[in-house]
């Protein structure tokens, strides 16, 4: 019998476990997972350790799995990313978001292999239209705020000048997360989402904090992001799995941008407390960097034919405060 294998890189982290839940719901798969698990203190490990994975593969070795297995491996799902957007070492984020993901790029296109991987809103800079043009002139004209969305920003260029020259992988298909929570995110500390970094306050009975506003126009706490469930995000590329035909580079958020405020009122009215919010001063070193508005276009993606819903704030935030921020074992 032929093995049917989905090679997923940061197949353990945040985003890239919550796909591999996804995928491991179909038995005729093997998702095999690429990824560093650090600590075992850390609990990232935990994030894969409810679904069957058909191998677990040390980053390092990557290409050598690849090569002895590729006429099994039907799709590479590259989550694999320094996240970062305060990570200081910018050779080290090129090297993770550009060289790697350029390298396997051209190994799914040599092996005529599909390819799904993460790009991310921070490409888009301090835009107010974030409409998700994937020509090779529209990218080059994106002018991101930080390294991180920079080298996110070089890829789908690479992605889409590679393309133009008719080499590329059959499938090759770039999305671009707006911001995401959801659970299997406690292992990322600081870059965690609001949500879950105010959850432990909220649960206690004491108030929270969200930063001030440093915009003319916008209140302390009115400024505003397009936060997309990551179930959505799981069953985006799960989709994707299955068609094929899908290539190009592809917003995915939930649509409609809504306030911090917004969502630190739904953390409280998840547990039906009353909302305790305090205003704190943003760090000097990232107000000149801070994005104070971003929501996703979604209508390519609808038009390219993915037309499930996308999950609500409320109904999202409830979801993930209730079935796991809340419980003993929050994990996926």
């Amino acid at each position: 019998m032929t093995r049917r294998i989905i090679f997923v890189t940061g197949g353990a982290g945040f985003i890239g476990s919550n796909i591999v839940a996804k995928l491991a719901e179909d038995p005729s798969l093997d998702v095999v997972v690429c990824d560093w698990l650090h600590e075992a203190e850390l609990g990232k490990w935990r994030n894969i350790a409810k679904h069957p994975i058909g191998d677990f593969v040390a980053p390092e070795s990557m290409f050598e799995w690849l090569e002895k297995r590729w006429r099994d491996v039907e799709l590479v799902v590259h989550m694999g990313a320094v996240s970062s957007t305060t990570e200081p070492d910018a050779d080290k984020i090129v090297h993770a978001n550009f060289t790697l993901s350029r390298d396997l790029f051209r190994w799914c296109a040599d092996h005529q292999r599909r390819f799904v991987y993460a790009s991310s809103a921070a490409t888009y800079g301090d835009a107010v239209d974030f409409r998700d043009q994937d020509d090779v002139d529209s990218l080059a004209a994106l002018r991101p705020l930080n390294t991180y969305g920079w080298s996110k920003a070089l890829f789908d260029l690479f992605a889409a000048r590679q393309a133009a020259r008719d080499y590329a992988p059959p499938q090759w298909a770039g999305l671009k997360f707006f911001n995401v929570y959801g659970p299997n995110e406690e292992h990322k500390h600081s870059m965690k989402s609001v949500a879950s970094q105010i959850w432990p306050k909220v649960r206690d009975g004491h108030a929270v904090q969200l930063f001030k506003s440093y915009r003319e126009g916008v209140p302390d706490g009115g400024q505003t992001r397009d936060f997309v469930y990551v179930r959505d995000v799981a069953d985006v590329v799960g989709w994707l799995a299955k068609n094929e035909q899908v290539s190009g580079i592809y917003n995915l958020g939930s649509g409609t941008a809504r306030t911090f405020e917004d969502m630190a009122k739904a953390v409280f009215a998840a547990v039906d407390r009353p909302a305790e919010i305090e205003y704190t001063p943003m760090p000097p070193a990232i107000r000149d960097k801070y994005q104070y508005f971003t929501q996703a276009h979604m209508e390519r993606l609808q038009a390219a034919g993915y037309n499930q819903p996308m999950t609500g704030l409320e109904e999202g935030v409830g979801d993930y405060v209730k079935r796991y921020l809340s419980q003993p074992d929050p994990y996926r």
